[in-house]
């Protein structure tokens, strides 16, 4: 071992000091130290001051920053936001079997995708058998000639119609931006905008993406009407009655989901469908001025830990083709069935979608229109194969 010696500096020559001087030194270097440390304190105090204050000034900046930020993305998506009502007319039955008719009335969200007067809105907020829809402006302008355009069917997850206003009079509307609803994360801020309580037009709330993926069974009030809705955005921005149909919109002021139902039993849960979900529906619409839904022709259920582990499957996320209520898991002539697909098939990928928690099959689709062919990722007897398909218009049932 090698040992390592440090040579001792030369000392500078030191003569010692008298007791007197001593003592003054002694003195002068205490009133210093005291005066040192009452400085310190002092500058502490000062600087925990500055620090407190500049704390409160930066948290009172970002407030205001953030309450300048909701403001702008309210008013330039908040003239696109429309307020809808809808009037109808249903045949009812009293206690002794005579049958009269009845007028009913309702009230929603929709937000404008094209300047032509084509809008978004919720399938329940204009449902079948809806006479006369009437679209009310951010600026209170009314239009009464309003054509729906097309619904998805009631056993469809999508709850989505598209309605235009026919006549403009030559006036474009301010078309609202769709964002990338792939891209949100748990926790980021997010905006609501609709027509609450059906009375209160354009209110907008704030607050967080608190979930995502997540499957709901959906009724009106008097609990008669259910629908079951999937892969849906769960966020806290307040989302009440009447805000169906509107957008959920980021803070770069793009629609990245619609409003379109609220927990009865807890406070701000709120759910929406993820834009991305109904492009394809969207591009569809656009395209040909009619609503025609994407088909594959499969019964499914989405993979999870413990659906795979009870079915004794090593994939644990796809949509798993089974039978369902004494009915094929495959459905006859459709197009699943032309390319091949069969029961206990696994779905991972559509293209390059992933099927997971965040996207369900169905989701997946609705991306896409009638007439596109997708490249399915199929697992079949622990065996990776691609399938393509060409997507045909749903039926009516």
């Amino acid at each position: 071992m090698a040992i390592i010696q440090f040579n001792k500096p030369d000392l500078p020559n030191i003569r010692p000091l008298n007791i007197r001087q001593r003592a003054k030194n002694g003195l002068l270097v205490i009133i210093c130290g005291v005066v040192g440390f009452a400085g310190g304190l002092l500058g502490a105090q000062v600087n925990k001051n500055n620090l407190a204050q500049t704390t409160t000034a930066q948290k009172q900046q970002f407030i205001s920053n953030e309450s300048q930020l909701i403001a702008q993305i309210a008013k330039d998506v908040g003239s696109s936001v429309v307020s809808i009502d809808t009037s109808s007319e249903t045949n009812v039955t009293d206690f002794f079997g005579f049958v009269f008719p009845q007028r009913q009335s309702g009230a929603g969200t929709g937000f404008v995708i094209r300047d032509d007067g084509v809008i978004m809105t919720n399938r329940h907020v204009v449902p079948a058998g809806t006479q006369k829809v009437t679209v009310t402006m951010s600026d209170g302008t009314r239009y009464n000639d309003v054509q729906v355009l097309g619904r998805t069917a009631q056993s469809n997850s999508l709850d989505v119609a598209f309605i235009k206003i026919r006549d403009l009079k030559g006036k474009k509307l301010p078309a609202v931006t769709l964002g990338d609803s792939a891209k949100m994360q748990v926790g980021d801020r997010v905006i609501a905008i609709g027509n609450a309580l059906g009375q209160f037009q354009n209110t907008v709330t704030a607050g967080i993406i608190s979930g995502h993926g997540r499957d709901v069974v959906a009724s009106d009030q008097s609990g008669t009407v259910a629908e079951n809705l999937s892969d849906l955005f769960q966020t806290d921005a307040a989302i009440n009655s009447g805000n169906s149909g509107g957008p959920l919109v980021n803070i770069n002021g793009e629609v990245i989901g619609i409003n379109t139902a609220i927990a009865g039993g807890a406070q701000n849960i709120g759910f929406a469908i993820p834009i991305n979900d109904v492009k394809g529906l969207v591009n569809g619409v656009l395209s040909t001025g009619q609503l025609k839904q994407p088909y594959l022709g499969v019964r499914y259920v989405s993979l999870t830990d413990d659906l795979a582990y009870q079915n004794n499957l090593d994939v644990t996320r796809g949509a798993y083709i089974v039978p369902s209520n004494d009915n094929s898991g495959v459905v006859s002539n459709s197009p699943a069935q032309k390319a091949g697909l069969k029961e206990k098939d696994i779905i991972t990928k559509v293209n390059d979608i992933s099927i997971d928690d965040k996207t369900s099959l169905t989701s997946a689709l609705s991306q896409f229109k009638v007439g596109d062919i997708v490249k399915l990722t199929v697992v079949r007897d622990d065996k990776t194969i691609t399938v393509n398909v060409t997507l045909e218009e749903a039926p009516n049932q």
